[in-house]
């Protein structure tokens, strides 16, 4: 029986009828860009990460970008990032005209590695993105505590953790920004791109809207190099909608992540290392990641037998990539996660014997190989 790494289309067809409602509005009222809807969004996004302002942008990509921009973050910067995680990530900060120094990663939450990020840090230092990897909040206290100490301003990447929670307060509102992505696979997901930033500080918030904006707020004077980002009418009709079932879908994304961590015990598949939860900390797993050995082989063979399974990521940032040069030293936790990560099917519809019949196939395709080192 075939299973799909994730399934769209369930909770499309599930809220249909809404979505098709919220979009009618939109045609309806004639405004499609920057209208009511959008508002309501970023007021219900903003409410939720206990933050004065949310701006909606085009997508998570330049949601950092813009964060980073509207911080003051520009050409001679330097920026800490996790080296293992999405590429947009780094991205962001070249976009920006900074440069990105990598660090590594805790490999229990594969979280940026404080400790090691303290090492990095020079008199050029202006600021560092924390990444909340597959829905599990990183070290926040290690971060802002170092932040503090080189006086860095502190960008949160939550693109896979909408709804996550450190300490019980939100991801997005520990840092100077938050910066979500809608794309359609996140656990909150448009029908096309999105994005947006939280921020607690109403000055920021207002360059951040300048900066979506061409630079403008009336067409006719043009205060920054800003551009085209705005998030559409449609998509935050949509997000509106979804909004609204998020904590549902992230209780059942964690219901599943259960259901495999007992089939995999239950199983003895004492290769398969699964994610753990620290403490604090609320995961709403955007992705159930195990570590396994020979993980190419594994990922191959399981597509072979009809089970999908994703790859996130398969090299750190400054492995043959547009950073190779930048690398510096080699990380080793983020190489060894790199080379071992295996995301299994999970999204909120998907079955319990879909579980099962997940974890037996892992197991025979596991069957004779060497155990993942510790």
């Amino acid at each position: 029986m075939a299973v799909p790494l994730l399934d769209l289309t369930a909770q499309a067809k599930a809220l249909q009828a809404d979505l098709e409602a919220a979009v009618s509005q939109v045609i309806a009222s004639g405004q499609y860009v920057l209208g009511k809807h959008v508002e309501e969004f970023e007021e219900a996004l903003a409410g939720r990460c206990g933050v004065p302002v949310a701006v909606g942008v085009n997508s998570g990509t330049d949601a950092l970008e813009l964060a980073l921009r509207a911080l003051g973050i520009g050409p001679g910067d330097e920026v800490l990032v996790p080296a293992f995680t999405f590429m947009s990530t780094a991205l962001a900060v070249s976009a920006a005209g900074a440069t990105p120094v990598f660090v590594d990663i805790d490999e229990a939450s594969y979280g940026i590695d404080v400790e090691d990020g303290a090492r990095r840090v020079t008199p050029r230092s202006r600021a560092i993105v924390p990444v909340h990897l597959y829905g599990q909040p990183c070290d926040l206290d290690g971060v802002l505590q170092l932040a503090r100490r080189a006086k860095l301003r502190v960008i949160e990447d939550c693109a896979q953790a909408i709804g996550a929670l450190y300490r019980g307060y939100p991801v997005g509102s520990f840092g100077d920004a938050g910066c979500f992505s809608f794309y359609p696979t996140k656990n909150l997901g448009a029908i096309g791109d999105g994005g947006a930033v939280v921020a607690k500080e109403g000055e920021v918030a207002e360059r951040l809207k300048l900066l979506r904006n061409c630079g403008t707020r009336d067409k006719v004077r043009y205060e920054r190099y800003g551009r085209n980002s705005r998030l559409d009418e449609v998509q935050a009709a949509i997000l509106r909608v979804k909004l609204k079932h998020l904590d549902r879908w992230n209780d059942a994304r964690r219901e599943r992540a259960q259901w495999y961590r007992e089939q995999i015990t239950y199983d003895r598949l004492e290769q398969v290392r699964v994610p753990v939860e620290l403490p604090q900390r609320h995961h709403v797993y955007h992705a159930f990641v195990v570590r396994v050995p020979d993980r190419d082989r594994v990922h191959r063979q399981l597509a072979s037998r009809g089970i999908q399974t994703g790859v996130y990521y398969a090299r750190p940032l400054y492995q043959d990539s547009i950073y190779t040069a930048e690398g510096g030293p080699r990380l080793p936790c983020a190489e060894a996660a790199a080379a071992s990560v295996l995301a299994l099917p999970l999204y909120p519809e998907l079955r319990r014997e879909d579980v099962m019949t997940v974890v037996d196939e892992l197991k025979r395709v596991l069957a004779g190989t060497r155990t993942l080192a510790a």
